[in-house]
């Protein structure tokens, strides 16, 4: 409780230098492309029509998902996916990246997985808001039900934070981390409701599947985005479960990364 209670204080006392980082690596990210933050909603938009095309007419053979077809419906879940994707890959990663250069610097090393989340929300924010405008033409207006996206939008913030806290110290000490998170991300993708509905299978299995977090999240998009629900309401037990799973992860990640971070550097 210790280690949760001081990496909470250095989010706070840092929150402004964390914003300040965030822009600069998103800059840094994009320097150099002629196109340059372009890239964040073109390279979604070419996955996206990838994934609509061999899933959608392939596969599914442009068979609706209930009342909502299933370009709007698997559209509505991804848009966060990249986000997810993007922040727990780069995270993860942080630490062991960039130690060398930051280590001389005044502040402590639980916000350098922090500000690379941020840096990872800037572009989700205006993929979203396009993906808004997108869904208004096509007979999804905008609803009261977008009220609760930013309780998605933030319990997601805390539990990549925590979740980045145990990967990034792990990936710092053990190198093969990095690639097996990038493996069971690539698994992730094809196990959470996005490409394909999980009514498809056995209540036995949707249960197991809905023992990842990130499940409730892409839900929970997709009842705001297309109208369906209050999703968090609808379901409580589910929304206290995804609630324990991110405290607990908390409380791991800050134990694991304040015991080890003093270490970090005897690693590299």
């Amino acid at each position: 409780m210790k280690s949760a209670i001081k990496v909470i204080k250095e989010q706070v006392k840092f929150s402004y230098l964390i914003n300040r980082l965030s822009v600069y690596e998103l800059r840094s990210l994009t320097r150099g492309n002629y196109l340059g933050a372009a890239w964040e909603i073109i390279n979604p938009a070419i996955q996206i029509m990838i994934y609509w095309f061999v899933f959608g007419f392939g596969i599914r053979q442009r068979e609706a998902i209930g009342d909502i077809p299933y370009f709007q419906w698997m559209f509505a879940g991804i848009l966060v996916w990249f986000f997810i994707n993007g922040s727990v890959m780069k995270a993860s990663k942080s630490i062991y990246t960039k130690i060398r250069m930051l280590a001389k610097m005044n502040f402590p090393m639980s916000i350098i997985p922090n500000y690379t989340i941020f840096a990872q929300l800037y572009p989700h924010l205006v993929l979203l808001a396009i993906g808004m405008v997108v869904l208004q033409f096509m007979s999804f207006p905008v609803s009261i039900y977008y009220l609760q996206l930013p309780i998605y939008i933030i319990g997601l913030l805390v539990f990549l934070f925590s979740l980045s806290l145990i990967t990034s110290t792990l990936a710092t000490i053990v190198r093969d981390v990095q690639m097996l998170l990038q493996s069971v991300m690539r698994m992730l993708l094809y196990l959470s409701p996005i490409l394909w509905p999980p009514t498809l299978l056995p209540d036995s299995w949707q249960v197991f599947l809905k023992l990842n977090p990130f499940y409730y999240v892409i839900e929970g998009y997709r009842y705001s985005l297309l109208g369906e629900g209050w999703y968090f309401l609808e379901n409580p037990t589910y929304t206290l479960y995804f609630v324990g799973v991110v405290a607990l992860t908390f409380l791991v990640g800050s134990y694991l990364h304040v015991k080890f971070r003093s270490q970090f550097i005897d690693f590299l």
